[in-house]
């Protein structure tokens, strides 16, 4: 597509937002950008100068005169200007919308609800190992529309994508396409769990039958059909083809063969949720037809992401692991069952309307005490005194919720930081969260 004199209106300057205005800029758009922060508290703004500025303002007026906007992950899809963008026929896109229609190359496109960015960087690893020319962008942190002068013909793009940007896509078609997972997420900005369900499933949305459609058996929240080829993966049972556990074994059948990678006991990454993960990333790269013997190398030799299960070190005996990425509680669920040790918990932050009772269910036996922070504080005690767990206390900080978790803590145990929560009312994201979080471990 030609992007040459259009008028574009690229709404939400984070990384995403201004990677795309920049690439819009040099493919000789007319781009005019909009965020409610001042101009000062914008990283980055220097390299679009060349945009026209709507700045702290909502850009409602200017909406008519454009051809395409481009919306940021954070901007809800009911705001009134897009809105009214929708009923004058504009289109809006998001990032990953924009950057497929400029990408050279097949794309694998990677969601779910939990294990998002660990599978995609395995994915990555795997097909690094494979094809050098692999790359990985999306929500991982590095925008889609950032690495597309790195593609050619002869890569692939691995890319992580999330509900807030499937929202808003219409062309996007992943050669192959994986869903991990659903389970209630992000309430607050998408209304209903069926809602959140369809924007995740729109993932497979526009594939035919020569793409693959990757999927997890276990969960009963897939779609009811999909257009590309469905390929299953499974922690719990045995699959007449796909990719599932046999006997502690990673197994595939796959094309009329059948092999045992690894034990998952071989496996770096902890947890029930990563060996999920790891079939998942499996079964993405056999659609992808790298050989048994690569994936196999993948598989052994990844050691996770920062800001999941990361451990952090360990004093006096204590461990202390950040898995500050662990947003929604069903995601810290599997960071506490992952845990070998008995738990001092931190948790809380940005309530994104959650239901908690699952969460307090699992401190049963692994968890010896919970340290609350944010402003989900009472609403998490309240429903630890509904279930009559009595073992918590608040704090004020994240500092002084390392500190009290460390006094709690007994040689053999560890600090968990796997809040349930988002971070936003406390911190800029999750990243400087777990990065404050290894700062105030290291002061200790």
């Amino acid at each position: 597509m030609d992007f040459k004199d259009k008028k574009i209106l690229v709404c939400g300057l984070g990384l995403s937002g201004i990677a795309a205005a920049k690439k819009l800029l040099e493919l000789g758009a007319a781009v005019t950008v909009s965020d409610l922060k001042a101009r000062d508290r914008i990283p980055n703004i220097s390299e679009i100068s060349e945009a026209l500025m709507c700045l702290e303002k909502n850009p409602d007026a200017i909406v008519p005169e454009q051809d395409i906007i481009i919306v940021s992950p954070g901007i809800p899809g009911d705001v009134p200007f897009i809105e009214a963008a929708r009923t004058l026929g504009i289109p809006v896109w998001s990032e990953i919308e924009l950057a497929y229609r400029m990408c050279p190359c097949p794309v694998i496109a990677i969601t779910g609800t939990n294990g998002k960015t660990t599978t995609t960087s395995l994915v990555g690893e795997i097909l690094q190992l494979h094809n050098p020319e692999t790359v990985i962008a999306g929500n991982i942190g590095i925008p889609f529309v950032g690495v597309l002068d790195r593609l050619t013909a002869n890569s692939v793009a691995v890319v992580e994508t999330s509900s807030f940007q499937l929202e808003s896509v219409s062309c996007f078609r992943p050669k192959i396409a994986a869903l991990l997972n659903i389970t209630p997420d992000h309430l607050n900005r998408h209304k209903t769990f069926e809602n959140y369900s369809f924007v995740k499933h729109r993932i497979f949305e526009n594939q035919k039958p020569d793409d693959f459609a990757v999927l997890n058996a276990d969960d009963d929240n897939n779609p009811a059909t999909v257009r590309g080829k469905p390929v299953y993966f499974s922690r719990r049972s045995r699959l007449d083809e796909g990719v599932y556990v046999e006997d502690g074994h990673i197994t595939y059948r796959w094309n009329g063969v059948y092999e045992r990678l690894l034990h998952t006991e071989d496996l770096i990454i902890p947890g029930a949720h990563n060996i999920e993960n790891a079939l998942a990333a499996t079964a993405i790269a056999l659609c992808a037809n790298v050989p048994p013997g690569i994936i196999r190398q993948g598989l052994l030799r990844f050691r996770g992401v920062e800001h999941r299960t990361e451990l952090v070190g360990e004093i006096n005996g204590v461990e202390f692991y950040n898995d500050s990425k662990a947003t929604n509680p069903e995601a810290a669920i599997k960071a506490i069952e992952a845990m070998s040790r008995q738990i001092v918990l931190i948790g809380g932050g940005y309530d994104k309307d959650a239901d908690f009772s699952d969460w307090v269910r699992a401190f049963d036996g692994r968890v010896k005490h919970l340290i609350v922070i944010g402003e989900v504080t009472n609403k998490i005690i309240d429903c630890c005194k509904a279930y009559n767990y009595d073992n918590f206390d608040r704090a004020n900080s994240l500092r002084s919720s390392v500190e009290l978790a460390y006094a709690k803590a007994i040689p053999g145990d560890c600090v968990l930081l796997s809040p349930a929560c988002a971070s936003y009312d406390m911190f800029d994201g999750f990243e400087q969260r777990g990065n404050m979080f290894k700062q105030f471990v290291k002061e200790l």
